[in-house]
């Protein structure tokens, strides 16, 4: 292979984490990236996300400005008894960074988006800022011409196409693919508390604890709490048989009331309970499990974080594989290879992509 490297024009289809992720590690490789957002804003909404060691691990090595992020540094899981909040195990995490090498961050969506965003199209970093443009759902792809038409009626041609679209990627669908998937038995609500409205109210205040807090042993009933937003904000993720509440919708746009949540957890620990009460941004989770779809890319088109591998979130890797593929394009189409050479050579590439990221993303 021809080792000569040459800067790519690439467009990146979806303005969320892993598309700023992507957009962050092909700047910092010295390419051109713009950014195509459907939304008249790309922003995020929604919840905490856990960024252990193997995401943080990118995010230093680009130079992120994590400080944006406002994470909290984990240095606690705690398990509780369901029913009384008493503490069953803690596990220490004093030692997690001097075993992995970097810390356990956990973010709010929407600071991790900002934190992406700068590192992506701010000026305060290596290579070219990025474009954003929103206003732009992809229509069409034509990957062998690497060209994608948008509702607007806008076409462009990059070297290289990502699909960074989510979990109902048009760029997924684009390449043929078609979701292999069933209902999981669980599903999920979200709600949060601000950490200032727990005090106020003289209510448990987890935050100081640092720490994933979990409340289980009762099958598939189970609660997650995480801190975010340097602690100011508490994050809860609660999980329950899928039959027992139906509703119309799901996703961070629908909106529930506080007494769907109550109604799940009647026996629960009651301290929990009254910070159930006084929550807010109540958002429903319906969630699927998805077989591997059978490949990521094609021509110059690939697909990457939950457009190609979606992820259920207890699982706590949604991000960091994200951060992984992103990682991943970075490298292969950087100066040390010569991926980024022709049309052929970027074809190879994300053949090499596919084949080094989907067993590990399939197997998470």
């Amino acid at each position: 292979m021809d080792n000569s490297w040459r800067e790519l024009d690439i467009g990146v289809i979806g303005g969320g984490i892993g598309g700023l992720a992507a957009a962050t590690s092909l700047r910092q490789a010295g390419h051109r990236v713009t950014i195509y957002e459907r939304a008249d804003f790309a922003g995020e909404v929604g919840a905490s996300i856990s960024c252990a060691a193997n995401g943080t691990k990118w995010l230093e090595q680009w130079g992120v400005n994590i400080s944006i992020g406002r994470p909290v540094v984990l240095e606690k899981f705690i398990s509780h008894v369901w029913k009384t909040g008493e503490v069953q195990n803690v596990y220490d995490l004093a030692d997690y960074k001097s075993r992995w090498g970097y810390v356990y961050n956990m973010f709010h969506r929407v600071n991790m988006h900002e934190m992406l965003m700068d590192s992506a199209t701010g000026p305060n970093h290596s290579g070219t800022p990025a474009i954003l443009k929103c206003n732009h759902k992809c229509a069409e792809i034509d990957h062998e011409q690497g060209t994608a038409t948008f509702e607007n009626g806008l076409q462009v041609k990059h070297d290289l196409i990502i699909g960074a679209d989510g979990i109902g990627s048009q760029v997924r669908k684009t390449l043929g693919i078609v979701p292999d998937r069933e209902l999981s038995t669980s599903t999920c609500l979200h709600c949060i508390i601000e950490t200032k409205d727990a005090r106020r109210l003289g209510l448990r205040d987890l935050s100081p604890n640092s720490a994933i807090e979990f409340w289980g042993g009762q099958g598939i009933h189970k609660i997650v709490f995480s801190p975010c937003r340097d602690g100011e904000v508490h994050s809860f993720y609660c999980f329950f048989p899928t039959n027992e509440i139906p509703h119309a919708g799901e996703g961070w746009n629908i909106n529930l009331i506080v007494e769907d949540v109550l109604r799940s957890f009647p026996d629960l620990d009651p301290e929990l309970l009254a910070l159930f009460k006084n929550s807010t941004d109540v958002k429903p989770l319906r969630l699927f499990v998805h077989q591997p779809y059978p490949y990521w890319q094609k021509g110059s088109t690939c697909i990457l974080g939950d457009a190609a591998h979606p992820m259920l979130p207890d699982q706590s890797q949604g991000a960091c594989q994200a951060l992984e593929d992103a990682a991943a394009l970075g490298i292969i189409f950087g100066r040390k290879y010569g991926f980024a050479n022709s049309k052929a050579t970027i074809s190879e590439g994300l053949k090499l992509y596919e084949q080094i990221r989907k067993p590990r993303a399939s197997r998470v």
